[in-house]
């Protein structure tokens, strides 16, 4: 089991897949094996559908891997995925969505991409927007990415001629 916990919080579809890849097995046919179809293991697999205990046990078992171990990186997915919903984003009632007019404001991944959100609302953001992003990612975290976008070097096209 301690060798599966580096895959702690990847979807247990994702191991699954590198685990018969590795035996050379096909997922049909595996499927098949196990009473499931096969298109429950490639959703499975994809990362679309979840791993239910008694399907895991089957899995474990044809396999030859230790009892729970998948039903332990399910856990572990669902703690990270739950987890990752609570994060903290900055109060979007102040913020605009038009200054999010090619992405939806409810997907960005606020950590992730913090330097362009916080470039794109210091260029066309209005002063209660920018002072909620000073407040949501701290004054040192913003100024750090205004630098940082400042100082890349600018590439300038060439018109066609």
């Amino acid at each position: 089991m301690k060798s599966l916990l580096k895959y702690k919080g990847i979807h247990p579809g994702i191991v699954l897949e590198r685990e018969l890849e590795k035996r050379s097995l096909k997922k049909r046919p595996f499927a098949i094996s196990i009473g499931e179809s096969a298109q429950a293991i490639n959703n499975i697999t994809k990362g679309k559908r979840k791993i239910p205990v008694a399907l895991a046990l089957k899995i474990e078992k044809e396999l030859d891997l230790e009892e729970g171990s998948i039903v332990v990186l399910q856990s572990y997915y669902d703690i990270k995925f739950e987890k990752d919903k609570m994060k903290e984003t900055p109060k979007l009632s102040i913020l605009r969505s038009s200054l999010f007019w090619d992405t939806d404001i409810t997907k960005i991944d606020w950590n992730r991409q913090h330097k362009a959100v916080i470039n794109r609302i210091f260029e066309r953001g209005n002063d209660d927007e920018k002072n909620e992003t000073i407040r949501f990612y701290g004054k040192r975290k913003v100024e750090t990415a205004l630098k940082s976008m400042t100082t890349k070097p600018m590439r300038l096209q060439r018109k066609s001629q």
